[in-house]
């Protein structure tokens, strides 16, 4: 749960700030006035730009996350005289302002000489924000490694062609997070950029093992020592990786998948699907050490393994039509703590900002802010102030915007 206690009249803002507190959003208005002044020296004065302030920029922050409530096409929606036009808020900056900010917007104006990353632009903010989730919040044992589900505009998708929906979700990375399962708190996110077409390029390693054992080592670099259970998918699943992470006292339970997995290791006797029937309910154990390999049977094969849970110690799934069936307290744990990640995709997921920029840097920067957000209103519902307000994600989303733009009173005293 949360390290600190939060006053009974803590804002939204306030929730947001414990990860994008206001020396961070100082440092966006000295790197995109530095950007602008440089780009400017470039290609030639632009009389129409004033250097952006602290208010300005919570104002264009304000802007884009109003998408992320009503999913409008274009954050430039709000000024028009169209169905997602907002009157209330437009009033506090022109469009033609917004727009020359959102030109000039920067997090790192300049490349270092020794900087190679491909997201240098980008990951001073990152780092800050993973400094804020470790300092917010302490996470359950159990957590989950996966891609979360990021919506897209349902407007986009209802109009655009084929060929537009194919270049929208052309992306060059893909995210990965360490979510707390017990509260859906994400700890820890990790971006992985495609560095290029061809062979060593993301598209070709989608499916190989490397790839995601990279990805699981890095969303685990600071989980080592504290007896965390980590539960993976198929694409991470592999004897070598959760051998690795034991030694770190970092223990497993993941889906395994002949197809997707990794099997180097395991017995071939296990991976196939025996010829005689099985009824539901019945499994297969093979042991090395601590490590199990569990093959269980519930209208088809599933195979898991672990060094978490004892094999030997039985749990039950429950199915409304077919009732209990019985399992491992393995697989009972999986689906448990699937399901709970599954039902946070469900209800976060559509609140992801809208705008959706060509350059990477930006894509991920909106991403990791609705993020953010989403770990701002799970540390809200576990205040007391939301016993005090009872806000619901949509209202604490509109509520950070009005806070955002000055429209609503942040004091203490409010």
């Amino acid at each position: 749960g949360p390290t600190r206690k939060m006053p009974l009249t803590a804002s939204a803002m306030d929730f947001f700030q414990l990860f994008v507190p206001d020396n961070v959003l100082k440092n966006m208005v000295v790197q995109t006035n530095m950007y602008a002044k440089k780009y400017q020296e470039r290609f030639g004065s632009d009389d129409a730009w004033i250097d952006v302030t602290l208010t300005e920029m919570k104002a264009f922050l304000g802007y884009m996350i109003s998408t992320s409530i009503h999913h409008c096409e274009s954050v430039l929606s709000i000024w028009s005289s169209g169905f997602y036009s907002n009157k209330s808020i437009a009033l506090i900056m022109t469009q033609s302002r917004f727009e020359k900010i959102l030109k000039y917007f920067h997090i790192v104006a300049f490349r270092s000489s020794q900087t190679t990353h491909g997201l240098y632009k980008i990951q001073p903010f990152l780092d800050s924000l993973q400094n804020g989730f470790d300092s917010a919040f302490r996470p359950s044992q159990a957590q989950v490694l996966h891609e979360p589900l990021i919506d897209e505009d349902p407007v986009f998708i209802a109009t655009c062609t084929e060929r537009e929906l194919r270049k929208r979700k052309k992306r060059k990375f893909s995210l990965w997070v360490r979510q707390c399962s017990s509260t859906g708190f994400i700890c820890q996110i990790y971006v992985h950029l495609k560095e290029g077409s061809g062979a060593d390029g993301l598209d070709a390693l989608k499916n190989k093992p490397q790839l995601h054992s990279m990805v699981a080592k890095s969303l685990c670099q600071n989980a080592s020592g504290k007896n965390y259970i980590i539960f993976t998918g198929p694409s991470i699943t592999s004897l070598n990786l959760f051998e690795e992470f034991e030694k770190q006292e970092i223990y497993c339970c993941g889906l395994l998948s002949a197809r997707k997995s990794d099997c180097t290791g395991l017995p071939p006797s296990m991976l196939n699907n025996p010829e005689t029937p099985q009824s539901r309910g019945q499994y297969r154990i093979r042991m090395k050490g601590n490590m199990s390999l569990i093959c269980w049977y519930n209208k088809g094969h599933f195979r898991f393994l672990t060094n978490a849970y004892s094999p030997v110690r039985q749990g039950v799934i429950i199915k409304r039509k077919s009732g209990e069936i019985p399992c491992p307290l393995a697989v009972e744990a999986f689906a448990a703590h699937l399901s709970y990640i599954c039902k946070y995709d469900d209800k976060y997921s559509k609140y992801f900002i809208s705008h959706k920029p060509n350059k990477t840097w930006q894509q991920v920067f909106w991403f990791a802010i609705s993020i953010a957000i989403n770990n701002a209103y799970i540390l809200y519902k576990m205040s007391e102030a939301y016993h005090v307000t009872r806000y619901s994600r949509a209202q604490f989303g509109e509520r950070l915007v009005k806070e955002l733009l000055g429209l609503e009173d942040t004091s203490p005293s409010h």
